[in-house]
C-alpha cells in the first residue's frame, strides 16, 4: 500500500454506511493521487445474472459527463454517415472499418454506433468487439438511425450500465476535479437509472450495497436505503 492510499485509508471509517453526500465528499478528499483520478462506483444487486430476465443493462446521460473526451466510431452509409460527422463522431464508415478491425485489431475508440441496416455487417465483429463491451445494442441506444442524438449523448457524458456475471455493476461517475456537489448529482442520476432498470423477476433487496472510490483511493461504503436521497 503506497503512503497516500494509507492517509487516505484513516479518513474511511470502514464499517460506517454513510450518506450519499458524505461519501462523494469522502472520494474528494481521499483521491490523493497527482492526477485527476476517475471516481467509481461500484453497485452489487440482488439479480441472478444467469438469468435472462434479470440482467440489468441501461445507458443515462449525466449532468456534468465523465470528464473524458469519448472518441466514437459509427457504422453508417449515405445520409446518415453525414450526421454523425456532423454530430462530432471521430470515425464514420462502413466495410471500411470492419476490415482495419478485424485486419489491424484496430481499437482507438470508446464508444461504437451503428445504423440498424449496418448491425448484418457489424455483427461479423462480434466477437472481437463484444468481449470489450463495444458492440452496438439497442438497450444501450447505440443501435439507432437516429445517429445525431446518439452521437450528441455520447460526447455529453452517456454512460451504459451493465451487471457483470458477479451481480455488481462498475461505472464512473466523473473525476475529481469535479467536486463532490457535481459528483453527488451524477451519482443520483445513475441510482435513478439503475432502479427504474429492476426486473420484474428480481426477489428480495435489489440495491445489496455501493461503494464509491477513486482510482487510487480507498472503498467508501455508501448506505444502500439512502441512495436516491
Amino acid at each position: 500500500m503506497g503512503k497516500n492510499y494509507l492517509e487516505s485509508s484513516k479518513l474511511v471509517d470502514r464499517n460506517e454506511l454513510y450518506n450519499p453526500a458524505e461519501a462523494m465528499d469522502l472520494a474528494v478528499k481521499t483521491a490523493k493521487a497527482k492526477f485527476d483520478e476517475t471516481v467509481e462506483l461500484a453497485i452489487r444487486l440482488g439479480v441472478d445474472p444467469r438469468h435472462a430476465d434479470q440482467q440489468v443493462r441501461g445507458a443515462v446521460v449525466l449532468p456534468h459527463g465523465t470528464g473524458k473526451t469519448v472518441r466514437v466510431l459509427v457504422f453508417a452509409k449515405g445520409e446518415k454517415a453525414k450526421e454523425a460527422e456532423a454530430a462530432g463522431a471521430e470515425f464514420v464508415g462502413a466495410e471500411e472499418l470492419v476490415d482495419k478491425i478485424q485486419k489491424e485489431n484496430w481499437f482507438d475508440y470508446d464508444v461504437v454506433v451503428a445504423t440498424p441496416d449496418m448491425m448484418g455487417l457489424v455483427g461479423r465483429l462480434g466477437r472481437v468487439l463484444g468481449p470489450k463491451g463495444l458492440m452496438p445494442n439497442p438497450k444501450s441506444g447505440t443501435v439507432t438511425f437516429d445517429v445525431t442524438k446518439a452521437v450528441e449523448e455520447i460526447k455529453a457524458g452517456k454512460v451504459e450500465y451493465r451487471v457483470d456475471k458477479t451481480a455488481i455493476i462498475h461505472v464512473p461517475i466523473g473525476k475529481k476535479s469535479f467536486g463532490a456537489e457535481k459528483l453527488l448529482q451524477n451519482f443520483h442520476s445513475l441510482m435513478e437509472a439503475v432502479v427504474k432498470a429492476k426486473p420484474a423477476a428480481a426477489k428480495g433487496q435489489y440495491i445489496k450495497s455501493v461503494s464509491v472510490s477513486s482510482t487510487m483511493g480507498p472503498g467508501i461504503k455508501v448506505n444502500p436505503t439512502k441512495v436516491l436521497e
